[in-house]
């Protein structure tokens, strides 16, 4: 009979996981940290759109997030103060459009935005000829530009306040520049009162530094010469870019350091934004002053501030009611006694 052999048994290593800093080293500020779910049954757009949303917030935030129909807002908020959640991003679907909400945990306030027009990231891929994918682009947190918010409205003022605390904050002078690789610009328009949300990558490339040598210094490999009789060839040989790569003096900045093998801090360098998304166009509709719920600070079809009138006048109709209901209790109490003897 053939003997069965023993294979040695490998030693059970547990992984070692890396506990994400609540702190900046550098700033000393608090993190913001994020839990992006949804609110009700969404179609399967929306739900490439969460998970979009998910990336664009990484590393701050919890990419495989699981929820099922029965939590509530309460579970994701009891959960949320041990890990340091400061931020939810809610998505739901009614039936005339879907809507984003931004919190502030654990008392808010609470932004709602109506999403007139989305584009997914594999969306815009499909339609870039050349779509860039880097391997260590979510692996620091996105700058974050706005552009039109400075108008003087309260509602405004919130919504930048929200939207800068949202992401770790940056010290310009000890930043380094290998992390900053992604953008996020955010620009409302004061005649429709839409804000145009983008997702850009950020890509350095020296100036007047032909295409083939930068290739040649990136990519490590070895160029085919075999259809070039001297190696100046490869040099000389096609120009220095498209014209849509043309120089632009706007464009072009000097590094305080050396970032890579190419850009250097002794020559210029030319910033060059490449889309990599989601696309969302946003209507700002209602802010709250709790966590989803409270006193409406700002309503985009107006009576915001007639509601805390209607409020108050609910409450002491309330109240009136009450009062109206402990007499007659103590009416009918005086009854009982009076015929009991």
């Amino acid at each position: 009979m053939a003997r069965f052999r023993n294979k040695k048994k490998k030693p059970f290593v547990k992984p070692i996981i890396k506990k994400q800093p609540s702190v900046d080293h550098i700033t000393g500020d608090k993190i913001p940290k994020s839990f992006v779910f949804c609110r009700g049954k969404l179609p399967g757009p929306l739900r490439q759109l969460q998970m979009d949303l998910r990336k664009l917030m990484l590393p701050f935030t919890a990419l495989k997030l699981k929820e099922k129909r029965r939590n509530n807002l309460n579970d994701f908020l009891n959960v949320s103060g041990p890990m340091g959640v400061t931020h939810f991003l809610i998505l739901s679907k009614t039936d005339t459009a879907p809507y984003l909400k931004v919190a502030r945990t654990p008392q808010g306030p609470t932004l709602t935005f109506k999403i007139n027009e989305y584009s997914l990231a594999a969306d815009i891929a499909r339609s870039q000829l050349r779509p860039r994918c880097a391997k260590d682009l979510f692996k620091n947190s996105p700058l974050i530009v706005l552009s039109g918010f400075g108008t003087g409205e309260q509602h405004l003022k919130l919504t930048t306040i929200m939207f800068q605390n949202i992401f770790p904050a940056i010290d310009v002078n000890t930043v380094n520049l290998s992390s900053c690789q992604r953008i996020v610009l955010l620009n409302y328009n004061k005649e429709t009162k839409l804000i145009d949300f983008r997702h850009y990558s950020i890509r350095l490339q020296p100036v007047d530094v032909s295409r083939r040598i930068r290739k040649f210094v990136q990519n490590h490999q070895v160029p085919d010469l075999r259809n070039l009789q001297d190696v100046s060839d490869f040099v000389t040989k096609a120009g220095y870019g498209s014209e849509s790569e043309a120089d632009d003096e706007a464009a072009t900045v000097s590094l305080a350091t050396d970032l890579g093998r190419v850009n250097r801090a002794s020559n210029k360098s030319a910033i060059k934004l490449q889309e990599i998304g989601p696309r969302l166009t946003l209507q700002l509709i209602k802010i709250e002053e709790g966590l989803c719920s409270g006193g409406v600070i700002f309503s985009e079809y107006g009576n915001h501030g007639s509601n805390k009138n209607q409020k108050t006048n609910n409450e002491e109709q309330e109240y009136e009611e009450d009062e109206d209901e402990d007499e007659e209790q103590e009416n009918e109490e005086e009854q009982d006694n009076v015929e009991e003897d």
